[in-house]
């Protein structure tokens, strides 16, 4: 961190991982004192839902940080703190992951030379602090340089690039030291005013409660202005949120959370594959798909899928007994999940081991870019906690 009259500037690098995009901010340029630190941090983002006096571009999928450095695992490359910045208030939220960013976090550490390259695929180990567990990101690579370009595509993003395999490895139990937080694969989750539904939490690399839509009264294929513009659903789905969260021991009461505030447990809608129309106004077959899906984030439809949130639906997927396990014709092989603006393909392998279920490795493909280096500027008072 540097003076610059009275502002101080940071050194920091923009990224798109995936359907994400964050700041990516070396812990050795921001303050010891996490205070401070994450005062200066939300400076740099912006107050308020507009987020107009930041970088922040007013979504959970634009409010994201990754603080790096040096390794803190003997086996790792590069350590990844995830934070996701809050709409509503001034936190930042470091119980939970993003696979999307991590994604980034990859590309930037063969970029800066916290790894050497090595061809066709080089791969970064990223011991992500969050979940004290290990990420693997595969970068292309030839002729010792990084292949930027492919034809790879993912849903959300325009264009093709090379593809960037992130792998989440001895994945299961993440949060709570358990695949299954609860030990079955149902629960009944009973809300205030009496209703009760029927849910699979599954711990994947991020904690996922999963409904069915139809409990839900809906198809499964609703877009953003369906499920956004329905405050009784997100009110109820919210509900079934945090009593999951509280039945796990990762909420502890629910009259201070809000969707902002306390990111985990997360919650999707699973459904039966049918055909659909997606945001994009292209279509969704059911020969594409094995399962549909639709994941909440921060309160509203996730205009994709969180990659953590596919890991987590590929596991459920796995074991015999869960919401989506039923809904697919068979749990061999990948699970193409069908999600508002397209596909997404995740690959898991999870086995049995007594009563618990091991998640060995959940690997999915993304694109990533470095879309701008610089500074950001912090006034000097914020230091001070004169921040506004």
């Amino acid at each position: 961190m540097f003076a610059y009259g009275q502002l101080n500037r940071i050194p920091s690098t923009l990224m798109r991982g995936g359907t994400s995009k964050g700041l990516i901010l070396r812990s050795v340029d921001l303050p010891k004192s996490p205070i401070l630190r994450d005062q200066i941090i939300l400076k740099i983002f912006g107050n308020g839902n507009s987020q107009i006096d930041g970088i922040g571009g007013g979504t959970s999928l634009t409010s994201k940080l990754a603080l790096v450095g040096p390794p803190a695992h003997p086996d790792a490359h590069i350590n990844y703190t995830f934070g996701q910045v809050s709409l509503e208030k001034m936190v930042i939220d470091y119980k939970v992951t993003c696979g999307n960013m991590a994604s980034a976090v990859g590309l930037y550490a063969a970029e800066e030379g916290y790894v050497n390259l090595e061809e066709p695929l080089t791969s970064v180990r990223i011991f992500n602090t969050n979940t004290d567990r290990m990420i693997e990101v595969q970068i292309p690579v030839k002729d010792g340089q990084i292949q930027y370009d492919g034809d790879f595509y993912i849903a959300g993003v325009s264009g093709t690039a090379s593809r960037i395999m992130v792998n989440f490895l001895d994945a299961g139990g993440t949060f709570t030291g358990k695949t299954l937080p609860t030990g079955n694969t149902i629960d009944t989750i009973q809300l205030e005013d009496g209703r009760e539904f029927s849910v699979s939490i599954i711990d994947t690399a991020n904690i996922v409660v999963f409904i069915g839509a139809e409990a839900l009264g809906l198809t499964g294929t609703e877009l953003s202005s369906d499920i956004n513009g329905n405050p009784t659903l997100m009110a109820t789905l919210e509900e079934i949120r945090v009593k999951a969260g509280i039945k796990i021991g990762v909420i502890d009461r629910a009259d201070h959370v809000t969707p902002t505030t306390h990111a985990l447990p997360k919650i999707a809608m699973v459904s039966p594959v049918r055909i659909y129309d997606t945001e994009n106004g292209t279509k969704v077959t059911e020969q594409e798909i094995d399962i549909v899906a639709r994941y909440i984030s921060m309160g509203s439809l996730h205009r994709a899928f969180a990659v953590s949130g596919a890991i987590a639906l590929g596991s459920a997927v796995k074991i015999p007994g869960t919401i989506p396990n039923q809904m697919v014709l068979s749990n061999e092989g990948g699970v193409r999940i069908g999600h508002p603006t397209g596909t997404i393909y995740v690959e898991v392998q999870a086995e049995k081991a007594g009563e618990e279920w091991n998640v060995i490795r959940g690997g999915i493909g993304r694109t990533a870019r470095r879309l701008m280096d610089g500074y950001a500027y912090v006034p000097t008072s914020v230091l001070s906690g004169e921040i506004s």
